[in-house]
Parts: C-alpha cells; sequence; structure tokens
C-alpha cells in the first residue's frame, strides 16, 4: 500500500516537522499496511499559514472557475475509483463491494453536485434596499472520522471550496491513506497551491492544534459527541464559527399497518451496512406489541444471513467497545437473539451481526451509541408511546418510520425530533441537508444547505 511519507502543504508533499509516525493497520488481519506522518502542532501551523496565504486568491475567484475546479476534482476521484475502493478495503476493512458502491461512489457524486451548486448558487441577492453577500467565511478546519473516510472530507471540502474558503484537511489516524488520494486527486484538478492541506496525524494532538489555531474560522468535525463538545467549547472560547456532526441513537419506528417483513429486513441491513458504523444507523427497531414476536424472529432470520458478509470494525479499541456495550445489554436483561459476545474470529476486529431483544427505553443499549453491528428491538403499546420512545435520547441525528400508507408514516415523521427521517425505506439523496437535532450536532452538511456552512452575509445598504 503506497503512502506518502509526508503532508500536502501549500500545493506540495513536504517532510512534516514532526519526526512521530502512525502505523495504519488493516483491520482483518491486523498487519500494518502504511505508516504516514503524525503532523504536530508546528506542522498544523504551517498548513494554516499557506491556506490563510492563499485564500485571498481564491475568495475572489470566478465562481465558475471554482465549479470548474470543482469539476476536474471529481474527475480526477472518478479516474481513481477503484484505488479509492481498495484502499478503504485495506485501511477500514470494508467489504469491496460496499467499498466501490458506498466509499467511492457516493463522494465522487457529492464532489459533482458540489460542482454544479458552485456554478448556480446566487452569491448576492437583493433584499429591499440591500444588496446581500454571501461571502466565504475563511480558512476551514476540516476534522474527519474514519468510518466513511472519503465522504466525510468531501462532504466538507467540496462545499468550502465552492464556497471560496481555503481549506485544512485533518483525517482521522486509522483511514488516512485515501485522504493521501483526495489530495493527489485534488493536486491533478489545478486547485493553487495552499487552497486544500492536508496533516496526517492523532486527535489530541494535531485535531486539538488545528481546532484551537487563531487563523482557522471555521471548526468542521464529524465524530463523537464527547470530542465534539470538546471542539466546539474550544472554537467557542475563540469566538469562531463551528460545525458538528455528531453522534446518533436512530429510531426505526415501524407502525401496525406497516409491511412487518420488509421493514424489518431493511432495517436490519441498515445497521449491519459499514458493520454498524455509521452515525445515521437505525440502531433503535421500535414494534407494536402485537406483532413484536414475529418481528424478533424476522430480524434474527435476516441477521444470520450476515455471518461473514460484514467487515471487521476499524481497530481493537472498536471491538472491546462494541463487544462490551452487547455484554451489557444482556446483563441489564435484554436476550441475545442473534451475535455473541465473544468475538467470531481468532483475528481481525469482528463482532457477529448482533440482535438485542426485550430491550427497554432506558437500558444502556438503548440510549448509548454503540457504533457496532448491534441492533436493538423495542416494544410499544401505542403511537403516542412509540413517539416518546423514538424522541427519548439525547441524539436526533436520523431515523425512519414505516406504515401501510405513506401519509400515516409522514405524519409520524413530523412528530420526531430528528434532523432525517426515511419513509418506507426512501433512499439517500445527496442534495438533502444531513445533520442533527439536540446532540446529534450543530450545522448541516450535504446540498445548498451545506453550501451555506461556509459562507457569511454582508449587506450593503442604498
Amino acid at each position: 500500500m503506497k503512502a506518502h511519507d509526508g503532508i500536502y502543504l501549500d500545493g506540495a508533499w513536504r517532510p512534516a516537522l514532526s519526526r512521530d509516525l502512525i502505523d495504519v493497520v488493516d483491520p482483518v488481519d491486523e498487519q500494518v499496511v502504511a505508516r504516514v506522518p503524525a503532523a504536530g502542532p508546528d506542522d498544523v501551523d504551517a498548513a494554516v499559514r499557506a491556506a490563510r496565504t492563499a485564500l485571498p486568491g481564491w475568495a475572489a475567484t470566478a465562481p465558475a472557475e471554482r465549479a470548474a475546479r470543482l469539476t476536474a476534482l471529481r474527475d480526477a476521484l472518478a479516474a481513481r475509483q477503484e484505488e479509492i475502493a481498495e484502499t478503504v478495503t485495506a485501511e477500514l476493512g470494508s467489504p469491496i463491494g460496499f467499498s466501490r458502491a458506498v466509499h467511492a461512489a457516493v463522494p465522487i457524486a457529492v464532489a459533482g453536485s458540489y460542482a454544479e451548486l458552485a456554478a448556480s448558487h446566487g452569491f448576492e441577492e437583493t433584499v429591499g434596499n440591500s444588496t446581500v453577500l454571501h461571502e466565504p467565511i475563511g480558512v476551514v478546519a476540516a476534522i474527519t472520522p474514519w468510518n466513511y473516510p472519503l465522504h466525510q472530507i468531501v462532504a466538507k471540502a467540496a462545499p468550502a471550496l465552492a464556497a471560496g474558503c481555503t481549506i485544512v484537511v485533518k483525517p482521522a489516524e486509522d483511514t488516512p491513506l485515501v485522504a493521501q488520494l483526495f489530495a493527489e486527486a485534488a493536486h491533478e484538478a489545478g486547485l493553487p497551491a495552499g487552497v486544500l492541506n492536508l496533516v496526517t496525524g492523532r486527535g489530541p494532538v494535531a485535531g486539538q492544534a488545528l481546532a484551537e489555531h487563531p487563523g482557522v474560522d471555521l471548526v468542521s468535525f464529524t465524530g463523537s459527541t464527547a470530542v465534539g463538545r470538546v471542539i466546539g467549547a474550544t472554537a467557542g472560547a475563540a469566538v469562531k464559527k463551528v460545525a458538528l456532526e455528531l453522534g446518533g441513537k436512530s429510531a426505526n419506528v415501524i407502525l401496525p399497518s406497516a409491511d412487518l417483513a420488509r421493514a424489518v429486513n431493511v432495517g436490519v441491513a441498515n445497521v449491519m451496512s459499514n458493520s454498524g458504523q455509521t452515525c445515521s444507523a437505525w440502531t433503535r427497531m421500535l414494534v407494536h406489541r402485537d406483532r413484536y414476536d414475529e418481528a424478533v424472529e424476522l430480524a434474527r432470520t435476516a441477521a444470520a444471513k450476515y455471518g461473514d458478509r460484514i467487515g471487521p470494525l476499524v481497530n481493537a479499541k472498536q471491538q472491546a467497545r462494541v463487544l462490551g456495550y452487547i455484554e451489557k445489554g444482556v446483563a441489564e436483561g435484554a436476550r441475545l437473539v442473534a451475535g455473541s459476545t465473544e468475538p467470531p474470529r481468532e483475528r481481525g476486529y469482528f463482532v457477529s451481526p448482533t440482535i438485542l431483544a426485550d430491550v427497554t427505553p432506558e437500558m444502556t443499549v438503548a440510549q448509548e451509541e454503540i457504533f457496532g453491528p448491534v441492533l436493538s428491538v423495542l416494544r410499544y403499546d401505542d403511537e403516542e408511546d412509540a413517539l416518546r420512545i423514538a424522541n427519548g435520547t439525547v441524539y436526533g441525528l436520523a431515523g425512519a418510520v414505516w406504515a401501510g400508507d405513506e401519509a400515516e408514516a409522514v405524519a409520524f415523521a413530523r412528530r420526531m425530533d430528528t434532523g432525517q427521517v426515511d419513509i418506507n425505506g426512501g433512499r439517500f439523496n445527496p442534495l438533502a441537508p444531513f445533520g442533527g437535532y439536540k446532540q446529534s450536532g450543530v450545522g448541516r452538511e450535504l446540498g445548498a444547505h451545506g453550501l451555506t456552512e461556509y459562507l457569511q452575509t454582508k449587506s450593503l445598504q442604498f
């Protein structure tokens, strides 16, 4: 696995000032596949300075030219689609089919959507006797997670670039290789030096230095709510704009009129996808008590089909965390219908597809984000009870509602405290805003709403 031994700074790959290295480990066999620099505060400072220097020129670049660079970036990523998929598989452990269909294809589509938006967005509007200008917010720090390693970078970098911002990306230390591929593609796309910079490094060192840096105007972070609180506090103390896409504990509400088999099968697939390492996964399935036993049996059967078809978790720490949650669920009274509290293999960071039944709303597994292939199935008595349970966590990122009548599902969805709801299995839309209510975050990503996160307004009165 090819890796750069430097950081991408001011349009070139340069040796990091820090001599520390990060081992990139394949979660399937636990072998080191590459090493990358663990950048320190001085490297972060150099990257931010490069972005600051490049900002005036890029901000003044016509939106049509920014759109052309983003189109070239999309094309450069598309040309490397197979390499991207293989790289994500090597560092995340994702099965190659899923890497091709999701980890490679989705970010290419998102990059293309921002190329179009950059060309069509109204960066000026007239409001009464005022002209309102939508201007780039400045230098962006993008701190991204490992679970969708390229998508999460593109979901921040593409709108930032479309807006006229310059950016420093700090990818997760588990998945830095696809981030390096992204920097190569940006270079090939002809982005001016300093417009996009990449520092690989550890969160508490490089991430913290980036969040604290006085030369950064906006911090965009995706990851755990715990780390998001720290970054939000740091940014808030500096009166710096922050965008946070954090955890979730999304409810999959199956109303009595729904096609139960379809709702359960799609719900199980949603949780097992990416080995459960999805912040928006529907990890709580809510079923009316009259159909509960049937639903649990359907879920058990569905989980058994996955077997070895799901990949490992990203690292040993995550594996131990998820197995610990399964143990805690059983200890608190949940019934283990599928899966195990033990790893299914001697090697690799695998966790079996797991279904927990007889879960009650106050249990730990019904309240806290597990981030693994673990589904909790809960009973409800009536629609009001289902709504109370669905809204009864600190999170509000996503969700699903199933009903025989679409209008019935929509009426329920309107009452859910969450940022995104899929109706009867609605498909992911890369143009729709993505983000959370409550402790699931601040701000939105994707589409026009994602673009506006990177803009600030100025009013000219006439």
